[in-house]
């Protein structure tokens, strides 16, 4: 069935650098659209970003904007989130979506996320 696993969070100092991976398998990864949220501790769920399945065009939110790029290999199955910059406020879980997410929420295409992986910056 259709499965997503985050992966490549840790502790990184501000300003630090990580890089996420969501593996997918279970359906046609190139055919979705794919987006990334978060959840900070003691806040709601938050879009950070999404990217097309055609023309791989991107989209980021505000707090992100500049700092953070979206990619995926559709040939490995797999969405990227880099991450540079990094702020305090980034610390959260992140979570792959297969679907279109935005500031007003997700069409998500499966209900399926992963278990997420844990982001923490702090010096």
């Amino acid at each position: 069935e259709v499965q997503l696993v985050e992966s490549g969070g840790g502790l990184v100092q501000p300003g630090g650098s990580l890089r996420l991976s969501c593996a997918a398998s279970g359906f046609t990864f190139s055919q979705h659209a794919m987006s990334w949220v978060r959840q900070a501790p003691g806040k709601g769920l938050d879009w950070v970003s999404r990217i097309w399945n055609g023309r791989s065009s991107t989209a980021y939110a505000d707090s992100v904007k500049g700092r953070f790029t979206v990619s995926r290999d559709n040939g490995k199955n797999t969405l990227y989130l880099e991450m540079k910059s990094l702020k305090p406020e980034d610390t959260a879980v992140y979570y792959c979506v297969a679907g279109h997410c935005s500031g007003y929420g997700c069409y998500d295409d499966f209900g399926s996320w992963g278990q997420g992986t844990q982001v923490t910056v702090s010096s």
